[in-house]
């Protein structure tokens, strides 16, 4: 028995309301922080996956000017699509017609909607276009992302 004997113990009316309104309180302060957590994640999802697609296409293009893989004479060096860098080419100086292999798979472009298949998710630049309007051609030279929006540095997704 306490202080009060004969009184019901329990929270009052204005206890359960103050504390309801810390609770609405932490809750808005929490969702955009939630928000800002998700948008890094799929931004450092976004800048991996550059950097594994460049670095394979980088390492196609040293194979090429190696000898490593046939090029038809006028061709830059660079892979013909982004497919050929998970399906491997015949490398020219293996007796036994091995395939070099650039990627395992190939990652889709984290802002690209759900439905996007992770090749066509990606923007492409051939080596003859200019670095101030890229535009597909014959080899991939370059990858961006599709996406219009903007990153939290505040440069747009599809210039990083």
């Amino acid at each position: 028995m306490g202080a009060h004997p004969g009184r019901a113990r329990g929270f009052t009316l204005m206890e359960l309301v103050v504390t309801l309104a810390l609770l609405g309180l932490l809750a808005m302060v929490a969702a955009p922080l939630a928000e800002l957590t998700v948008q890094r994640q799929r931004e450092q999802a976004l800048r991996l996956a550059l950097h594994d697609i460049r670095d394979a296409i980088d390492r196609y293009k040293a194979a090429a000017d190696r000898g490593d893989i046939a090029r038809r004479i006028g061709d830059s060096g660079y892979p013909p699509n982004l497919g050929v860098l998970v399906e491997g080419v015949i490398h020219q100086r293996s007796p036994k017609g091995e395939r070099l292999y650039f990627l395992r798979q190939l990652p889709r472009d984290p802002m690209a909607p759900p439905s996007v298949e992770a090749e066509q998710s990606w923007a492409l630049r051939a080596y003859s276009s200019p670095p101030d309007a890229p535009s597909p051609g014959s080899d991939v030279y370059d990858v961006h992302s599709r996406s219009r929006g903007t990153g939290i540095n505040g440069v747009p997704y599809a210039q990083w």
